[in-house]
């Protein structure tokens, strides 16, 4: 099985949350590939580095340094190991797959620019499951026939 991921699944896999029980348990069971965008790994990188910011700002908000570099070194090292396989994408049809999903899905389902960006790299790819746990973008890609499994 292969299956794309966004970047809720992989902060649930690698820093505790509410979702981490379930990312844990299905990476037990679990017989595949995890595949993975240039743009899904910037973008976890960059919600990392911005948690730091906000716990610098605000001690009870985000996360400190030296916890963002652990997630990012664990990170890197699944991406070098193959335990997370780096596709390769043509963004040009990636962004006309992106652009036919939101011209669909956004007016009537509120779907964010980096939500269907990953949905349409999936979709790219010919890929047919899809880890998420951000509800509205699980709507979107049932929408779009993806299997969601957690």
């Amino acid at each position: 099985m292969r299956c794309f991921t966004d970047t809720s699944f992989l902060c649930a896999l690698y820093r505790e949350q509410d979702n981490s029980g379930r990312a844990d348990a299905f990476m037990e069971t679990f017989e595949g590939e995890i595949i993975v965008s240039s743009q899904v790994l910037w973008e976890f990188r960059q919600s990392t580095r911005f948690q730091v910011f906000r716990y610098q700002c605000d001690k009870t908000k985000g996360f400190s340094k030296s916890e963002a570099e652990r997630m990012l070194g664990v990170l890197a090292a699944n991406v070098k190991s193959g335990s997370l396989t780096l596709a390769t994408v043509e963004w040009p049809d990636v962004h006309s797959i992106a652009e036919t999903l939101s011209a669909t899905h956004t007016m009537k389902g509120g779907h964010r620019a980096m939500d269907i960006i990953h949905l349409a790299t999936a979709k790219h790819l010919g890929l047919k499951r899809f880890l998420t746990f951000d509800g509205n973008q699980k709507n979107l890609a049932e929408a779009e026939g993806l299997v969601v499994p957690v």
